[in-house]
């Protein structure tokens, strides 16, 4: 428990520390140009039939195997770049805190020796304990803040098997900038995810 609590003091410190820097630099007349993100949570919205292999292929290295198949994904150059090439068969952005932990308590589930099972403080601690992650706000931590066993944890959800968005897509063939779904849709993914979960 203290550890959960150790957690939401950061986030709340991070957050105050964020509108402040706002408004430092609106009093000053000035710009304030947040971080880049991190996090991205990759959602798959088309099939794949007679597409190129290179796309398939980055699409199983990021196991979306299925539509409405989910995944976290640590930004950086090389990952951007794979997402740039599957975009028109994917919607993605960046997962507010609530969400990321709503997709684990309520989608989650882990791999443990190849079987897909929900997730218990004890799997974790079996397989994560080692890195220091002993239980579910443990692993909320370490994925929403892209900590240094990211890759571990990420490796050890099992992909995140979403429903159909309530209301349905609005059109898969455009890019979400467009009027349609696929593509960078940035903090908006959060109001998909609330419709899929």
């Amino acid at each position: 428990m203290l550890r959960a609590e150790k957690y939401l003091h950061e986030y709340r410190k991070a957050e105050r520390r964020e509108i402040n820097l706002i408004r430092d630099a609106k009093k000053h007349g000035n710009f304030y140009v947040p971080a880049e993100p991190k996090l991205a949570f990759v959602v798959r919205i088309r099939g794949i039939n007679g597409i190129h292999p290179q796309p398939r292929k980055i699409m199983q290295l990021f196991r979306l195997r299925q539509i409405n198949n989910g995944m976290f994904v640590r930004l950086n150059k090389a990952t951007i770049n794979m997402l740039r090439i599957i975009d028109p068969y994917v919607t993605w952005g960046y997962p507010s805190l609530k969400l990321v932990r709503q997709l684990l308590y309520k989608r989650g589930f882990c791999r443990y020796h190849g079987a897909r099972l929900p997730i218990t403080n004890d799997l974790i601690q079996r397989k994560l304990g080692d890195c220091d992650i002993l239980c579910m706000e443990d692993l909320i931590h370490e994925i929403y803040t892209v900590g240094r066993n990211f890759k571990r944890a990420a490796a050890f959800l099992w992909t995140f098997k979403l429903n159909n968005p309530t209301g349905g897509f609005r059109k898969k063939g455009r890019h979400f900038v467009d009027g349609g779904d696929f593509g960078n849709r940035e903090k908006y993914l959060n109001q998909l995810l609330k419709r899929m979960i």
